[in-house]
């Protein structure tokens, strides 16, 4: 199947693929506005878009010039039918961000990667895939007595607990089970994101767009608006935007676009909690110059390709 005369594909899934929201659905009209801000961009460069779902099947990939990841937020239940789908395609069009780049950050090992590189990261233990292990066990080696475990594939919170000696034994079956399929993370608990969230910068080739503070609903630690959180616009620091754009730079090859989760770690320092190059939410209704350059970026992957 072919869209007629359209030049970028913006990838979504099945759940995000209707052009109008309902009333109530506040979830879909915010993903919705950004998707306009963007294509009111692109139009403006003399390129077409439309949104599709990536699973979506009798698609003629090459008939797009580039596609564009956008809110794939089932990828992670659907990893192994994803990274066959991602192989594929990458063969039939040019894919923005890059296959390569989408594979390394898929899994949370790429946190060792920046680390290595000298990027600030939070403090993380990998259990890996196989492992047989109790918490309690895992805790006491590495000192922490208030951690986050989740798995190294995973988004929006998915299996993620925060555990301390308390109630290590109680999440041990539930990681156990998951450890049979999969790694997992380990991370000291930071404190400051209870009181001052996450600030998530937006990097578009390479430099700051704009950056919004995610914080969690009262007795929560978890950011997400799924679970209750909240967002508002916010000013970082030049200390911050200078360690988002290191941290995209270390990335191999430089991302067009990405966002960088960032927080107040434990000993008072910024470091990255995440590095987002997939599917990230930009939160271009919070600032609608990002849509430019984010479309801009996109032009420039297209022309890029021609020479």
């Amino acid at each position: 199947m072919r869209s007629f005369n359209v030049d970028v594909a913006l990838l979504t899934d099945r759940r995000y693929q209707a052009e109008i929201a309902a009333e109530d659905d506040w979830y879909l009209d915010n993903i919705l506005q950004d998707d306009r801000l963007l294509q009111d961009s692109l139009r403006r460069l003399g390129l077409l878009s439309v949104r599709i779902d990536w699973a979506r099947s009798g698609i003629d990939w090459s008939q797009y010039q580039c596609a564009v990841f956008r809110t794939t937020w089932d990828y992670y239940d659907r990893f192994a039918e994803f990274t066959s789908w991602l192989h594929r395609v990458a063969a039939e069009t040019h894919l923005c961000n890059n296959a390569d780049l989408i594979r390394w950050n898929a899994d949370k090992h790429y946190l060792a990667d920046l680390a290595a590189r000298g990027v600030p990261v939070v403090e993380s233990r990998f259990i890996e895939r196989g492992a047989v292990v109790k918490l309690s066990d895992v805790l006491a080696e590495t000192g922490w007595s208030d951690a986050v475990v989740k798995p190294c594939v995973s988004g929006a919170a998915r299996h993620t607990y925060r555990i301390g000696p308390a109630n290590a034994a109680s999440v041990d079956t539930v990681v156990q089970q998951l450890l049979s399929d999969e790694s997992m993370l380990l991370q000291p608990f930071q404190r400051d994101v209870t009181e001052h969230g996450e600030d998530s910068l937006t990097v578009m080739n390479g430099k700051f767009t704009h950056a919004v503070r995610k914080l969690p609903k009262a007795g929560d630690f978890r950011v997400q608006d799924d679970h209750g959180g909240t967002v508002s616009a916010y000013s970082p620091t030049a200390k911050q935007i200078e360690l988002a754009e290191r941290a995209v730079a270390a990335c191999r090859p430089t991302p067009t676009y990405a966002r960088v989760d960032l927080i107040q770690d434990n000993q008072g320092e910024q470091a990255v909690m995440e590095l987002e190059l997939i599917e990230p939410e930009l939160w271009l209704r919070y600032h609608p110059p990002a849509a430019d350059a984010f479309a801009g970026a996109i032009a420039h992957q297209i022309a890029s390709r021609r020479k």
